[in-house]
């Protein structure tokens, strides 16, 4: 959460079940913060997670040439993933 302005000036208002209320209050309290910190922790990390694979990304000129020189590049041999994909995995 570092990375956002620490100015709050904005409100966010939930409504909760007093068991959700409490369940919340433990895990705070179990990370040594108040609940409204824990809470925009959890939701910052949460809304990160679900734009991490947005299908749409904005790159300026030198972004755009970087990934066009990596999407050109010569596929690489990697023996050792080749071998590691070829395995039977622990819930096969």
């Amino acid at each position: 959460m570092s990375t956002l302005n620490p100015s709050k000036t904005e409100r966010i208002d939930v409504r909760a079940s007093s068991a959700v209320k409490q369940l919340l209050q433990e895990a705070a309290r179990s990370c040594h913060k108040n609940v409204s910190e824990f809470l925009l922790d959890a939701g910052v990390t949460a809304a990160n997670q679900a734009l991490a694979d947005r299908r749409h990304f904005v790159l300026n000129d030198d972004q755009w040439q970087a990934f066009q020189h990596a999407l050109d590049r010569p596929v690489q041999a990697k023996p050792r993933l080749k071998k590691l994909l070829g395995e039977q995995g622990v819930l096969d």
